[in-house]
């Protein structure tokens, strides 16, 4: 993946000793850097981490340290058959202190779809780790109350999986053959 296939054009990007882009920001520079296994791209305005899955409560963790007080929000993408790994978990976290925002993504295999709680970091993410395990039924390592939250606790599978089947109910509206 290259910088520039993630960069707006004529925009000056820092880069690590390592040569690997890191952003302008300071805040950022300084909570990336200290992360060799962690990559940094701009994808539309919005600065974003892909984070291993065994290291993301620990950068979530220096996340919260370097000031971002706020995870907005917890969801995850199902990617089927389109890429290796089936899951991505997405976190989106808040600085406002600093004015910043970034969105953290780690990859989640279909074999065993687990990662680690960002809920012991930020309570906040607690409802929306368990709204992930109930639609997708990725599991987060950690968590206090991983339990369904939207389906009633005896639903068979999860929803937002592509490969849930959505069945059907048959409807008979007025003056219309029968349905059979």
């Amino acid at each position: 993946m290259s910088t520039e296939d993630h960069t707006d054009a004529g925009e000056e990007l820092a880069e690590s000793e390592a040569g690997r882009p890191l952003p302008e920001s300071e805040i950022l520079q300084s909570l990336i850097e200290p992360f060799e296994d962690v990559s940094w791209h701009l994808s539309h305005d919005q600065d974003v981490v892909v984070v291993p899955r065994e290291r993301f409560a620990e950068f979530g963790q220096a996340a919260l340290d370097a000031g971002f007080e706020v995870c907005v929000d917890v969801t995850a993408v199902d990617w089927m058959r389109k890429r290796q790994h089936r899951y991505d978990v997405v976190a989106n976290l808040l600085s406002h202190q600093h004015r910043l925002r970034l969105r953290m993504i780690t990859s989640v295999p279909r074999q065993e779809p687990s990662v680690p709680s960002l809920t012991p970091i930020w309570a906040g993410a607690g409802y929306a780790e368990r709204e992930v395990y109930d639609m997708f039924g990725i599991d987060f390592e950690g968590h206090p109350d991983l339990t369904r939250i939207l389906m009633p606790d005896d639903w068979e599978g999860h929803p937002l999986r592509k490969d849930f089947g959505v069945g059907s109910v048959p409807v008979q509206f007025k003056d219309s053959h029968k349905v059979r």
